[in-house]
């Protein structure tokens, strides 16, 4: 990798802020929206399982609905090009053992039934005991949110890369996105639930320059 390249991934991730507002008169291309989707679809998840849905949210009076009930989007909801509701899959699917699981690891995975019974052993254990997360339904929910936040960030760092401004949400009410989502028919009867929201688009106005710690105060080396 050049020096130029390095440069331009760097530029990207100076570029990427969270816009509060976009202008509501220019729209992404459809080829550089499909990038993104490619970035959130492509990207990697706990034993493979990707445990999320996208919805592409563009319907005025849907939006209208939410920005009711999601206050950290209210300047987003109006303006975006593009807003994205990224569900994640509950424990009825990512349980180990579940219909979801075992489908996935069939027709998407191409596993045999014996390696697929094999890894049911396996993600037991793993499910039960190494991250105790069959604790609750919630603990298991939160498992498959944060597979979900790696397609987030995917997709918001090649929309930065190719000149398109995002904002993740996750200010919201729970409850009433929900209400809402399954009124519309779009949670597959409990199987999927909210776990953040995503806005893309064009920058109404520039940011504030970015500022983080330095280097040394959140990297520390083992040697």
């Amino acid at each position: 990798m050049t020096t130029a390249d390095r440069q331009q991934i760097l530029d990207a991730l100076q570029f990427r802020h969270a816009a509060k507002e976009f202008d509501p008169d220019k729209k992404i291309p459809d080829e550089d929206f499909h990038l993104i989707l490619e970035a959130g679809r492509l990207s990697p998840s706990s034993i493979g399982l990707e445990p999320w849905k996208f919805l592409i949210v563009q319907n005025t009076e849907l939006r209208e609905k939410l920005k009711k009930v999601t206050w950290g989007g209210q300047g987003q909801l109006p303006t975006a090009s593009h807003f994205v509701i990224i569900l994640a899959r509950t424990a009825v699917d990512t349980k180990y053992g579940s219909e979801y699981m075992a489908s996935h690891m069939r027709d998407v995975r191409k596993l045999p039934d014996d390696v697929i019974q094999r890894a049911f052993v396996r993600y037991k254990a793993f499910q039960e005991n190494d991250l105790k997360l069959l604790e609750s339904d919630r603990t298991m929910f939160d498992w498959a949110g944060k597979q979900t936040y790696i397609a987030l960030a995917n997709m918001m760092t090649v929309a930065a890369q190719i000149g398109i401004d995002s904002c993740p949400i996750e200010g919201y009410d729970f409850d009433s996105v929900q209400k809402i989502l399954d009124e519309e028919g779009l949670l597959e009867d409990g199987h999927l639930a909210v776990s953040v929201m995503v806005a893309f688009g064009y920058r109404a106005k520039e940011p504030r320059p970015k500022t983080r710690k330095e280097m040394d105060q959140v990297v520390q080396w083992i040697k």
